[in-house]
């Protein structure tokens, strides 16, 4: 049950958002009588907060001059659906150099680095992103901020997520979490989330979580051919050149193991042959016989032009 303050709070906040305000509109707004929403007001007024009144069928409460306002508070959810509003409407606010980039950056330095975080990623990677519903991003952040299990519509099953991280990749929506369905890491499409429901579970957020990161590692796995490819440089000098989103990277002595999964291993190869280091594929046999393909081809390519 919440206290006669946060109650007051509350009826201060309702006020400020709808000047003129009646006691009986007040009360609904607060689920009380409108009788107890006028002992609130007085108890703003205790507190030397000006809350002035008009009586007669235009009446009603509003906050009188000389109020100093609180502080910006914003949810996740209302600060997802301000920033995607502005930036569908204003393509430069994503510029902080910009007028109205400017305001919405000031916005987004006071709010709790917890909502902030995932707000500030979505304007820095809004660009030309495939099309989601705003009500559904907008629940996922504030899910993941208030790290809060949600009950997921996901095409055609239900699973029940701890939702880490809302990212956006490559002009497309994803929900990092974790599937207390499948107890496994999940990379979500967010266009194909039909239903949200949130539950009365919680958890705890991997700590120092890297989302595009760990996102773009999930997408490496789970594919129909696997792929283990050892390149002859060390770890910290293949991770630099090689995209995560190719697997994953593990030293080996001197060398560097990449383990992944592809359902293209022609795509794969390209990818593979791109690299300026020597390597050798392991136990891969798509992979190695794309290579080979790969390599008749160039070998034909140089020979037409005239170096055979």
């Amino acid at each position: 049950m919440r206290s006669p303050t946060a109650r007051a709070l509350n009826a201060l906040e309702a006020i400020q958002n709808s000047p003129g305000i009646t006691a009986e509109r007040l009360g609904e707004r607060l689920g009380v009588s409108g009788r107890a929403a006028r002992r609130y007001v007085a108890i703003l007024r205790e507190a030397d907060i000006p809350i002035e009144s008009a009586t007669g069928p235009h009446g009603g409460y509003q906050v009188g001059r000389g109020l100093r306002l609180p502080p910006l508070t914003l949810t996740a959810a209302e600060a997802a659906g301000l920033v995607m509003a502005v930036l569908e409407g204003h393509p430069g606010a994503a510029d902080p150099a910009d007028l109205v980039g400017g305001a919405l950056a000031k916005i987004l330095r006071v709010l709790p680095r917890k909502v902030a975080e995932p707000i500030r990623t979505l304007r820095e990677r809004k660009g030309t992103a495939a099309p989601v519903t705003h009500d559904v991003v907008a629940q996922l952040i504030a899910a993941c901020a208030a790290a809060r299990t949600v009950r997921l519509g996901y095409q055609d099953r239900a699973m029940d997520v701890d939702p880490w991280a809302v990212v956006l990749r490559h002009s497309r929506w994803y929900l990092l979490a974790w599937s207390r369905t499948r107890e496994a890491v999940r990379a979500l499409r967010v266009d194909r989330i039909t239903a949200i429901e949130s539950t009365h579970g919680t958890f705890d957020p991997p700590p120092g979580l890297d989302a595009l990161r760990t996102l773009e590692e999930h997408l490496s796995q789970h594919w129909t051919h696997s792929v283990e490819v050892v390149f002859d440089a060390p770890v910290d000098e293949v991770a630099r050149r090689l995209p995560r989103s190719l697997g994953r990277l593990a030293a080996d002595g001197d060398r560097t193991r990449l383990r992944a999964t592809t359902d293209n291993p022609r795509w794969y190869a390209r990818q593979l042959a791109a690299q300026p280091y020597p390597f050798q594929v392991v136990a891969s046999p798509e992979i190695a016989a794309a290579l080979l393909a790969l390599g008749e081809r160039l070998v034909s390519a140089g020979e037409a032009g005239g170096l055979g």
